[in-house]
């Protein structure tokens, strides 16, 4: 059962921080949105290797938030297809700018160098390109595009 969100004020970062303000909810939507991950399986594959107990928390809060829509599978009866809603697409620059403050704080980054040169010197392009892709249900991995399976 999800959590409910308590508002603390109505500040918008306390709002913010109220949704996303743990150390996995960002880091779903960063695989429904940049990675393409789209069932629960693919999602808890991540290398941060969330617990399942959490995962399904945070899965059913932000679908109680309109960020995520849960769909039954057509092929695959038994499992759910988590899509991202405009509402989580709106995401994408607080997204981008993450990876961008991180890719210059953090030596240990995954990211490769050309998505960061993107990040930080073509910002507007690469988020125009992220969201052209996904429109066209491709998604951007390891910096290229490629459909989901």
């Amino acid at each position: 059962m999800p959590r409910n969100i308590d508002r603390r004020s109505q500040c918008p970062i306390s709002y913010v921080l109220d949704i996303f303000g743990d150390k996995w909810t960002l880091l779903v939507i960063r695989d429904l949105l940049i990675f393409g991950k789209r069932t629960y399986g693919e999602i808890s594959s991540s290398d941060e290797k969330i617990a399942t107990n959490i995962l399904a928390d945070r899965l059913a809060v932000l679908e109680q938030e309109g960020i995520i829509i849960k769909e039954k599978d057509k092929e695959k009866g038994s499992r759910f297809i988590y899509s991202i809603t405009q509402k989580g697409v709106d995401l994408l620059p607080v997204i981008i700018e993450m990876i961008r403050w991180s890719a210059t704080y953090d030596t240990d980054t995954k990211v490769p160098p050309q998505m960061i040169e993107k990040v930080k010197n073509e910002r507007d392009a690469f988020i125009k390109e992220i969201l052209d892709a996904l429109a066209n249900n491709e998604y951007l991995i390891s910096g290229m595009l490629s459909r989901p399976a």
